[in-house]
């Protein structure tokens, strides 16, 4: 029994399985939100706080925390970088 799997890269897998863009939008997500979340502690802002900076609910803010919820908007990430006195960076790579 040969296995076509073994030696592949686990991407090749996600692909073949319909679930590879999906599984980049989570962990890109992830990341986005935990560092938001990191900055917000540097700078001691509660969550109050940063919604009010934004100029947003808390409800909404709290969408953007969550790490599951791939809906994030563009100009939703641009108010928060705003807020925390940061610039949002994007770049598209060759795969």
């Amino acid at each position: 029994m040969t296995n076509p799997h073994i030696g592949s890269c686990f991407d090749d897998f996600l692909a073949e399985q319909a679930m590879l863009e999906e599984a980049t939008a989570v962990a890109v997500k992830r990341i986005i939100a935990w560092q938001i979340e990191q900055e917000m502690a540097a700078q001691k802002l509660t969550k109050t706080a940063m919604a009010k900076r934004m100029h947003t609910s808390r409800a909404a803010l709290n969408r953007l925390l969550d790490e599951t919820d791939t809906g994030l908007t563009l100009t939703t990430l641009a108010s928060a970088a705003t807020a925390l006195g940061r610039q949002v960076r994007f770049e598209l790579c060759a795969g």
